[in-house]
């Protein structure tokens, strides 16, 4: 397996793990066009931030299956005076389950952030997804008291 950074070419496939991951999660509705949209705009500036994949080996480089996608996204804390990194959409397709994937591109992301000045990782998960929060924990996460709120400012509901 190896892991490395999503290029334009790869938005089909990584389309295909949101739709895994959004069925799952409460807030979303999966929409490809509107993923294929903002995973091209994460792509396309590298100062918001990185796709990270994790891909299966292929014939050649940079064409076997994508396992797994963690789409790591920058800010500014005030409170760290400093970068931080958001955890958006981590996922692992269905084949790729059960053999580490998960763990091996949360880490390579954890790195790859400290190595790009982040102090601090900030992720959601959805509140009864307790596999998911022992999985974070097992990394190192801890959970936060702070409660999160969303406003859509274009009238749509927040389940798109």
């Amino acid at each position: 397996m190896e892991i490395t950074k999503a290029v334009k070419a790869d938005i089909p496939q990584l389309c295909v793990l949101l739709d895994y991951l959004f069925t799952q999660e409460a807030d979303f509705t999966p929409n490809p066009e509107l993923q294929a949209r903002g995973l091209e705009t994460v792509i396309a500036d590298p100062d918001m931030g990185e796709i990270l994949i994790a891909r299966k080996p292929g014939e050649h480089p940079g064409t076997g299956e994508i396992l797994g996608m963690v789409n790591l996204l920058y800010s500014v804390s005030t409170v760290l005076g400093a970068r931080v990194g958001i955890i958006e959409d981590m996922v692992v397709s269905p084949s790729g389950r059960g053999m580490g994937v998960g763990s091996k591109i949360l880490s390579y992301a954890i790195d790859f952030a400290k190595q790009n000045g982040c102090k601090r990782i900030t992720l959601l998960t959805d509140h009864d997804n307790l596999e998911a929060h022992r999985f974070y924990q097992k990394h190192g996460f801890t959970q936060s008291e702070m409660v999160t709120f969303r406003l859509s400012l274009e009238g749509q509901p927040l389940n798109i």
